[in-house]
């Protein structure tokens, strides 16, 4: 009898130190991590020769431009904030090409139970005004950016900051931040990690996410906007690092291969009409 009791305590024991061994992410998959795709505005009629492409090797002129919110035990995680609500939300959209938003970020947010106070961290894949453009609603998020990128965004005077407008995210400057040279583990635990791929912008970063269901997935910002890009090796004329993204997709590409991610395009409408949008998520 003493001796099955103690093989039974031996049993347990070894239960709970093969628990405690387990990855991190494995535990992560039933603790109910999950991501929401919101629409964050249409960019319409963009140039496929802006990009080193021709019309007939893209299948839409329109690009998409998601935000998505990731929902871990740990907190929250904003990736990308959009175009801006108070330009764009409007009817016949803005600017020359009348780019759009239907519905405000914000209100998308409240749908699924957030508000701008429950968002734990605010991500950005860079500053530009389709990505960028509510960031001011989240300043009292902790804010992840790579050092190059912080240091471009407030540079003086404003007009050395192309594409992207000051206004719209002049409130991060006094936010908490975590300001990084690299790759960072967002919630410890390997499961949503911002990968550092500069060259469309200096600090430009990407997002990876192990969702526990639909697997590993690696969110581009826009170190691709169309996929022929990434099947032609094609890279925009006017990227001002060309270097730096040839090198930072090389890395990813690698990174793909080892933790057999899909990669979303954000800006691929094709792509981008195929997913599931909040109040739906993916997990």
């Amino acid at each position: 009898m003493r001796e099955s009791a103690i093989l039974a305590l031996v049993v347990i024991g070894a239960l709970v130190v093969g628990l405690d061994a387990a990855p991190a992410g494995a535990r992560q998959t039933a603790s109910g991590l999950r991501m929401y795709v919101f629409n964050c505005g249409t960019l319409k009629d963009r140039s496929p020769e802006t990009y080193n492409l021709t019309r007939d090797q893209v299948e839409s002129v329109d690009m998409a431009d998601p935000c998505f919110l990731i929902v871990h035990p740990r907190g929250s995680l904003l990736w990308e904030t959009g175009l801006n609500d108070a330009q764009y939300n409007t009817p016949g959209g803005f600017g020359p090409r009348h780019d759009i938003v239907e519905k405000s970020l914000r209100s998308q947010l409240a749908a699924v139970g957030y508000t701008a106070d429950k968002i734990t961290y605010l991500a950005m894949s860079h500053f530009h005004g389709d990505h960028a453009g509510n960031a001011n609603d989240y300043a009292g998020s902790t804010w992840i950016v790579q050092r190059p990128e912080q240091e471009a965004m407030f540079q003086v005077p404003a007009a050395q900051t192309p594409a992207g407008n000051q206004a719209t995210f002049s409130a991060l400057k006094s936010s908490k931040a975590i300001v990084v040279d690299g790759d960072h583990d967002v919630f410890g635990d390997g499961t949503v990690i911002v990968k550092q791929t500069a060259g469309h912008t200096p600090g430009h970063q990407s997002l990876f996410v192990r969702l526990p269901r639909t697997g590993p997935v690696l969110l581009s910002g826009d170190l691709y906007h169309f996929p022929a890009e990434r099947t032609l090796g094609k890279m925009p004329t006017g990227e001002a690092q060309r270097g730096q993204t040839a090198a930072s997709r090389q890395r990813l590409e690698e990174f793909i291969k080892t933790s057999k991610a899909q990669l979303w395009i954000q800006h691929d409408m094709i792509g981008y009409r195929k997913m599931k949008l909040a109040p739906q998520f993916y997990e």
